[in-house]
């Protein structure tokens, strides 16, 4: 075959590639997805039971007299007699507006219910939490030393109430000179930290977190395992941006999961959608949120369960680090298909996009490589300068990407890292170009999309 046959050849291969990925990327299946259930503001059920706070909190800190007065007893009493469908109320007596306790387990279908001006208070006392003798409150190489302070394992639960429920990740631990927030600091030298989670949902189909304020966890706030609708409504999540590793709501191997109208900021991914272990993650409705500092609205590091139909609309993020954000790696990763941003404002985001197969910016080792195939951006604005980052993993496993009127303001050529991928621009004004090894560009003619203007996007944290 003649050199000049063979350039022919191979520029008509690349044009045919090139159209076929035009074309799946026009096809987003943005119908499917979505939380297929019909989500409604929830309701707060009639109540059961109603315990009377008997200790006080003097500028959110109990007195160190009181740290031994646990209500632990009391409050699993009356979730465990409660009838399904009734709530357990935690209400304020005078000047008493605190209880303290260690872990409490949901197994019936009740609701735990915090009254306004309410907090509860997790123990300081690591021994509450262990799940082998002397593991919690430590850093080993096992982990998984400390049970949450709420896990939840019944269908049809729920914690609701305007009042708030407090880890206190930094106060030092009973007996001690560190907290668990200085434990998770220890833990980036070796080693595994031993911190609880506030909330474990596990098999918990329909469970509801709505309009209850959650702060200060050792680890996690939320984390939603295996689950089968799972709805978060006016939930508010604030913990400070240097808390090591507290994600605030984490959807696991689950399903039909509407988090909506809710306030999130802490040390970590502000939402994190995983699919490992626990299985797939899909259809999934992320709405009319606000987001502050934070690492931003992810999707893995876990990605092997494989995540689909998952559509994020009208979100900000204000002064996270990244924005829109895809991670995964060789050790953990899979398919992520079918994922659409919609109406997405963004401020001093450090990465507005930040979509990559090499989490924390290595190759791994590994055989679950990562691909990010049907991923849509449509209507997506950042008023201030990011780097943003498109990769694919390789000639064999591409990203396919389509962006439809997304802007980054300020953004210069040097900022946008792309590799191995496929994107479809337009037919919105996109006001960058990606450009790499293995990138091919398709634009699309037409009427599209305008970025949103964002004038009024950002909030204050209420």
């Amino acid at each position: 075959m003649s050199s000049a046959l063979w350039v022919v050849r191979r520029r008509i291969r690349f044009v045919l590639v090139l159209v076929m990925m035009g074309v799946q990327l026009m096809a987003v299946r943005r119908a499917a997805a979505q939380d297929t259930r019909t989500v409604v503001e929830p309701v707060i059920p009639s109540v059961c039971v109603t315990l009377t706070a008997e200790l006080a909190a003097k500028r959110g800190k109990l007195a160190e007299r009181d740290e031994n007065r646990l209500d632990t007893q009391r409050l699993q009493a009356a979730l465990d007699r409660c009838a399904p469908g009734e709530a357990v109320e935690l209400r304020a007596s005078g000047a008493d507006d605190a209880f303290l306790s260690g872990p409490l387990t949901i197994s019936r279908a009740v609701t735990l219910l915090v009254d306004r001006g309410v907090t509860l208070f997790a123990s300081r006392n690591p021994r509450d939490y262990d799940t082998r003798p002397g593991a919690c409150g430590t850093v080993d190489r096992q982990g998984n030393g400390c049970r949450p302070l709420i896990l939840v394992t019944a269908h049809n639960a729920a914690v609701m109430g305007d009042g708030a429920i407090d880890g206190r990740g930094e106060d030092d631990l009973l007996g001690g000179h560190v907290t668990w927030w200085d434990l998770a600091e220890q833990a980036r030298s070796g080693g595994r930290q031993n911190c609880f989670r506030l909330i474990i949902a596990r098999q918990a189909d329909n469970f509801i977190l709505y309009r209850i304020t959650l702060r200060n966890s050792p680890n996690f706030h939320v984390i939603v395992d295996r689950t089968d609708g799972f709805t978060a409504w006016g939930v508010k999540i604030d913990t400070p941006a240097n808390a090591r590793n507290t994600d605030g709501i984490d959807p696991s191997g689950s399903k039909n999961v509407t988090i909506t109208h809710s306030w999130i900021r802490d040390g970590d991914d502000n939402v994190a959608i995983k699919a490992g272990g626990s299985g797939a993650a899909t259809d999934m409705s992320i709405s009319h949120d606000h987001f502050y500092y934070g690492h931003g609205m992810s999707i893995g590091s876990e990605t092997f369960g494989g995540d689909s139909r998952i559509v994020v609309s009208d979100l900000s993020m204000d002064g996270t680090t990244s924005g829109i954000r895809i991670k995964s790696d060789a050790s953990r990763g899979g398919l992520v298909d079918g994922v659409t941003y919609r109406d997405v404002c963004m401020r001093d985001v450090k990465y507005p996009i930040d979509i990559s197969p090499f989490y924390e910016h290595h190759r791994s080792p590994g055989s679950r490589v990562p691909v990010f195939h049907d991923i849509y951006l449509e209507g997506v604005h950042a008023v201030t300068p990011g780097k943003i980052i498109m990769d694919g993993y390789d000639g064999e496993h591409r990203s396919s990407i389509r962006l439809n009127g997304v802007e980054i303001d300020g953004v210069l050529p040097g900022d946008v890292e792309a590799q191995f991928g496929a994107f479809h621009l337009g037919p919105g004004e996109v006001n960058f170009l990606p450009k790499g090894d293995g990138v091919w560009v398709s634009k699309g003619a037409g009427t599209g999309v305008a970025p949103p203007d964002c004038k009024n996007s950002f909030p204050a944290f209420p």
